[in-house]
């Protein structure tokens, strides 16, 4: 007994045959347990309801402070919202007062279900262009239908699939989307976006489809640049020029003066108010005695006040036209809004509910339309404005639905005189910071060079093709990619060595593949393995795994009975005579005798791979007949896990002979003394501690009812002793059984 001693670091006076476990009993879940833990109770119900009006933790603490930032950074946002939501209109192929109702719709009701003070609600820019997109292909099936009328259905419809998400606390779907496919379609929207405002900025009066392929819209913007208008392209060129120098100009400046840079930040943020502003002048001095004949394309009239606010309408025909770009859509206003929300919630140290957005854009979305206001989400760079303005509260979205509600009233005028070529000029200069930088490229390849790639071929796709089918492509690559990596995972099997100093040193269990050169990596005993699952233990990768586990197992035992076929013919077509070594050593390998599994990796396990253990355990049965191969776990947490494997005759010495086909025939290649005392919690079934007899199947084996006698639980895992909390504890017990059963 001293070599166990000494390998366990146990103390003379204690037998390691009488070592106590260390882990608990713990009861099997039932079927009631689950729904307990499903369905709701009527409390938890009430705070559910309470939780979808954050507002009302943080407005009872509401403070003159508070709203003296909300105020500052609410007119900021809506000085800027303001040109921005017109431009984005007209990229919905809208009048430009379309974008003023959403902006002001948004600022009115996300405040009452935010969990984000930074977000702001309104028109974006590749929303607008997806529904540009989409109303074209409406109206050539239905060509009598107003544009307007197709945006708020899509925006009613839209609305309505992302509140039931919300409610159903769906909000970890955006998970699946990975960072390249969002680097991916933002990158890409703003190409599409830009390409197509060349054709406004320019002024260019040929006619050509601007809302195709970004790179159709590139060549025919080229083809068609001599037909451009001189003023107009003045008008436009100039804009976007100017709002560029301002910012590089106030960019200086921070790093120059940095005790100003408060004052530089507004001057950045409002630079597209002052362009507005000042070539609207322009506009108007010019072309005030020639309104019926502008020098350049503007603007126009415009409706005042909610002139187009009623009941949408809502036909069966028009949503069936255009249910296919339905999830695109709903994509598009989840995606840009989450991603920002998360942003902005690390920076600020706060933390967001995804759910709880999903029913502020949703409900957002639903009440909008009867106002006039198409789809609405998160905007990246209003949502930094409102942030860096010093937005201390969600209430901020309110004075910015103020100031819109000013500019809707009281400057319809003055958005007459708008050039059309500034309007696009403010549009690019939006969408252009959404474009990811080559080194945040470079940086995805460093990471992995598969996600770089996945990047490309989003972008490639958004260009050549749609938005909508970037989106499409890049997330199914990227599923396809995860369940590959699951499917495919590597299981590892374990050796041991020790760490610390030589009085008190600890085993330590690592990959076989895993040992540095100081390190002296030990079997953990012979015939003995220990296999570890490194991604979860499911129906995807339970062949992979148990099918590498079996070929290493067999590669490194001896069968203990290589006689088991009376003839050669007897012997099965797929279980060869084991080969010769050119050492004719074969003698040297160890007979099987344990597997410990560790479970540290798994949280739930189904059918398909209990089958698939089950499986394996009847072939190496059959290698180690008539010994018996123990199976311990270790690191098993989840109490369904350890019901389901005990379903299937794990967790303890098995509860019957153990049987298997050998030469056509039923032979006994183990039989089991001490099964222990279990009680199944479903069928109230119980196996006593004697040998009972059992229904014998080819896949799992079943115990008969049968009278049982107490036995006392074992505290590793009440009646299952092979259920262990760690691997030492695990490889414990199987000293004791080697010490028991020594093989002669």
């Amino acid at each position: 007994m001293a070599p166990v001693k000494k390998m366990l670091g146990l103390k003379d006076h204690i037998d390691p045959l009488d070592k106590p476990s260390e882990s608990r009993h713990e009861a099997d879940p039932t079927v009631l347990d689950w729904l307990n833990d499903v369905v709701p109770t009527w409390r938890q119900f009430f705070h559910h309801l309470i939780r979808m009006f954050p507002f009302m933790n943080w407005i009872k603490h509401y403070n003159v402070q508070w709203l003296i930032g909300d105020l500052i950074a609410g007119a900021t946002v809506g000085a800027v919202v303001i040109p921005q939501g017109m431009g984005y209109a007209k990229l919905a192929g809208l009048p430009v007062q379309y974008g003023l109702y959403t902006s002001f719709m948004g600022g009115v009701v996300y405040w009452l279900f935010a969990t984000s003070k930074d977000i702001t609600i309104g028109p974006v820019a590749i929303m607008s262009t997806v529904l540009g997109s989409v109303i074209p292909e409406v109206q050539r099936i239905y060509p009598g239908i107003p544009a307007p009328q197709i945006a708020m259905s899509i925006t009613i419809i839209c609305g309505s699939i992302v509140t039931f998400m919300g409610l159903a606390r769906m909000g970890f779907i955006v998970d699946f989307i990975p960072l390249p496919s969002i680097a991916a379609f933002m990158t890409g929207s703003a190409i599409t976006i830009c390409s197509g405002q060349v054709k406004t900025l320019l002024g260019e009066t040929a006619e050509f489809d601007n809302r195709g392929p970004a790179y159709q819209t590139i060549i025919n913007t080229l083809k068609n640049v001599p037909s451009a208008k001189k003023y107009d392209a003045a008008m436009g060129v100039s804009a976007l020029a100017t709002l560029y120098l301002i910012r590089t100009a106030c960019n200086f400046c921070v790093r120059k003066f940095p005790r100003r840079a408060k004052l530089f930040f507004f001057l950045t943020a409002l630079r597209t108010v002052f362009i507005i502003l000042l070539f609207t002048m322009i506009s108007a001095i010019v072309n005030t005695h020639r309104r019926d004949d502008p020098a350049f394309a503007i603007v126009g009239q415009v409706s005042r006040g909610f002139e187009h606010a009623g009941v949408p309408v809502l036909k069966a025909d028009i949503i069936k036209a255009y249910v296919y770009n339905l999830p695109a859509c709903v994509i598009v206003l989840l995606l840009e809004h989450i991603a920002i929300s998360k942003s902005f919630g690390r920076i600020n140290n706060y933390t967001i509910d995804p759910s709880q957005e999903f029913i502020a854009i949703g409900i957002t979305n639903l009440l909008g339309p009867f106002i006039g206001a198409y789809s609405a989400t998160g905007s990246f760079s209003r949502s930094a404005i409102q942030s860096k303005s010093g937005s201390r509260t969600p209430l901020a979205g309110v004075t910015t639905a103020i100031v819109v509600l000013v500019a809707i009233y009281a400057l319809t005028t003055v958005i007459f005189y708008i050039p059309h070529a500034t309007l696009a000029s403010v549009i690019i200069h939006a969408v252009g910071d959404l474009i990811v930088a080559p080194n945040t490229v470079y940086q995805f390849w460093r990471v992995s060079p598969l996600d770089a790639v996945i990047f490309v071929i989003g972008l490639v796709v958004a260009i050549m093709n749609t938005i909508p089918n970037s989106i499409y492509v890049t997330v199914c690559i990227s599923i396809v990619v995860l369940i590959f990596r699951y499917a495919k995972a590597p299981g590892n099997f374990l050796s041991q060595t020790w760490v610390g100093e030589k009085q008190n040193n600890r085993p330590l269990f690592l990959p076989i593949d895993e040992f540095d050169s100081d390190m002296k990596p030990e079997n953990p005993r012979h015939g003995v393995f220990i296999y570890r699952f490194s991604e979860g233990f499911n129906y995807p990768n339970a062949g992979h795994y148990t099918e590498a586990m079996v070929q290493s197992i067999s590669k490194s035992t001896r069968r203990t009975n290589a006689q088991a076929y009376v003839t050669k013919g007897s012997r099965p077509w797929n279980d060869p005579e084991p080969k010769r070594r050119a050492d004719g050593g074969e003698e040297d390998l160890p007979l099987l005798r344990a597997i410990i599994l560790d479970f540290s990796a798994v949280n739930n396990v189904d059918v398909t791979s209990i089958q698939n253990l089950v499986d394996v355990r009847n072939q190496l049965n059959l290698r180690a007949a008539p010994l018996e191969v123990q199976w311990h776990f270790a690191h098993v947490r989840n109490r369904w896990t350890k019901r389901a494997l005990a379903a299937a005759g794990f967790g303890f010495p098995s509860p019957c002979k153990n049987v298997a086909v050998i030469d056509g025939k039923e032979e006994v290649v183990s039989e089991i003394h001490n099964c222990g005392h279990r009680h199944d919690v479903e069928a109230g079934v119980e196996v006593c501690k004697d040998a009972v007899p059992c229904k014998k199947t080819q896949q799992w084996v079943e115990p008969e009812k049968g009278s049982c006698n107490d036995n006392p639980r074992s505290a590793d895992g009440g009646s299952r002793p092979f259920f262990h909390i760690d691997l030492i504890s695990a490889l414990e017990k199987v000293d004791v059984y080697l010490a028991r059963n020594p093989v002669v």
